[in-house]
């Protein structure tokens, strides 16, 4: 499948909701925040929240530091 992660086109095989996108790319989900499609998705509903080819994830990551 055909997904746009960051404004980079990927091809993530048997991705079928954001959650098997984050646990495909090894993200710490405690560490991100995922936008599909322009709206910012909780945690919870990434398991839910099904892909299809062309969808636009938007993942940015928290980063500690000072």
């Amino acid at each position: 499948m055909k997904l746009i992660i960051n404004d980079e086109e990927k091809d993530i095989a048997g991705a079928i909701s954001v959650k098997d996108v984050v646990d495909s790319m090894k993200l710490v989900p405690e560490k991100i925040v995922v936008e599909l499609n322009h709206r910012i998705l909780k945690t919870e509903e990434w398991k839910s929240s099904s892909v299809k080819d062309n969808d636009r994830i938007e993942i940015v990551s928290f980063v500690g530091g000072g």
